[in-house]
């Protein structure tokens, strides 16, 4: 049976190779992209998307939505991404944007298709206002797959923070405590052995040779640049896509568990934390009153947990979907 799929997406290289992983997946139905501002302005990763779209040959409309974090000032990631967000390689999109709004959008597209997988490859900001005008549309998610958080690591944008989440903290804890059912792929899944090798991105573009391939590798040049310079990595880490691969199939995720995880806005040091409470022992004082647990209750009174965090992936599994789908 097809499954329906919505992506929220602030479009830079692995969010392309996400989006290519779903168009190319043949029981995915993407009923639409919604563009969020974060790596790139809105307009920028509006063209990424769209180009990506045409280079699969779909027909997905693609909508834009908001400029700006809930309250915080925009912070892009050229530094990782490049000045376009695609490794400088200035791709152009031939068809326009759809027209309308992505909140608007989101919110229609879920209650038009009950059972409806969302999928977030940026801030979670299209997402909370969605969810603050409508948030009777929960009921019709079966997944929300977040890419995004850090699990109890060390974050990529800060020593405690992941990127997405540190860029709308604010818009990230309303989706955290709103009862969706998360599943936090965080970005430390795609780090080490999950990393493409010189021999895999070799494999992709001489053996595998389609220009989806090509596209998948080039477009990252930055970002394997700044994964090997700045973050001391051995190749290509690829958040999106392996939080993509999950959302297309589950089992690629190998150990996962059921938390409380809330999103840290206000700290000095960790503005953007997700803070899993692994051992449920914060949830567990603010159910017997400890006032030192006071921020947990939020959490405790809506019962058990809703946020799955997955922790461990099966790197090879995850390699063999993406070659699977950039073969053409």
């Amino acid at each position: 049976m097809t499954r329906k799929m919505i992506i929220d997406t602030d479009t830079a290289s692995d969010d392309a190779v996400a989006i290519l992983m779903a168009l190319q997946t043949p029981d995915i139905e993407v009923e639409a992209l919604t563009i969020v501002a974060g790596n790139m302005p809105v307009e920028q990763g509006s063209i990424n998307a769209r180009y990506t779209v045409e280079l699969c040959g779909k027909n997905v409309p693609v909508y834009h939505g908001a400029e700006q974090p809930l309250i915080r000032e925009s912070y892009r990631a050229y530094f990782f991404h490049g000045p376009d967000g695609m490794g400088g390689m200035n791709y152009q999109a031939q068809t326009p944007p759809a027209e309308g709004y992505a909140v608007d959008v989101l919110i229609d597209t879920i209650k038009a298709n009950p059972g409806i997988i969302l999928v977030t490859l940026g801030p979670l900001t299209n997402v909370a206002l969605a969810l603050g005008k409508a948030p009777e549309i929960m009921p019709n998610v079966s997944r929300c797959v977040v890419m995004g958080g850090a699990a109890n690591v060390v974050g990529n944008i800060t020593p405690a923070a992941e990127y997405n989440i540190w860029c709308d903290p604010e818009a990230a804890r309303m989706v955290f405590r709103s009862g969706l059912p998360v599943e936090m792929v965080g970005w430390e899944l795609c780090r080490g052995g999950a990393n493409l090798d010189d021999d895999e991105m070799r494999y992709c573009k001489e053996t595998i040779n389609t220009p989806l391939a090509h596209f998948a590798i080039d477009c990252n040049f930055s970002a394997i640049e700044a994964n090997r310079n700045w973050l001391g990595d051995p190749g290509l880490g690829l958040p999106d896509p392996v939080a993509m691969a999950i959302a297309i199939d589950p089992t690629i995720c190998t150990r996962k568990s059921k938390h409380f995880v809330d999103v840290e806005c206000d700290g000095t040091f960790t503005r953007g934390m997700t803070v899993v409470d692994q051992l449920n022992s914060a949830a567990r004082d603010a159910q017997s009153g400890n006032d030192n647990a006071a921020m947990w209750r939020v959490h405790a009174q809506r019962g058990d947990p809703t946020v799955t965090v997955c922790w461990e992936i099966d790197n090879q599994r995850w390699k063999e979907l993406l070659y699977k789908t950039i073969g053409g």
